[in-house]
């Protein structure tokens, strides 16, 4: 078997990682924003469908966790449209 097909087979079977320095709590996520409370992001997520969405969410009343770059890139593209 060639190895580039047996290459594309594992990565179909690979976990991304993510390094944790890179994620933000809706406290983080609301200070990125210049925004006065952290419950106001679930505001935007509700508001704004282009918001990203937590990479990591475990349920109603838990903690929601997004990267970084995503929330900048956001926040980047609203201020220049």
């Amino acid at each position: 078997m060639p190895a580039e097909r047996v290459n594309v087979r594992r990565l179909r079977i690979v976990t991304p990682t993510v390094r944790t320095e890179d994620l933000v709590d809706a406290q983080e996520v609301a200070e990125l924003l210049g925004l006065s409370h952290r419950n106001s992001v679930s505001t935007y997520l509700h508001r704004y469908d282009d918001f990203p969405r937590p990479v990591i969410e475990r349920g109603a009343g838990r903690t929601r966790l997004w990267l970084r770059k995503d929330v900048v890139s956001w926040r980047r593209s609203r201020s220049t449209s």
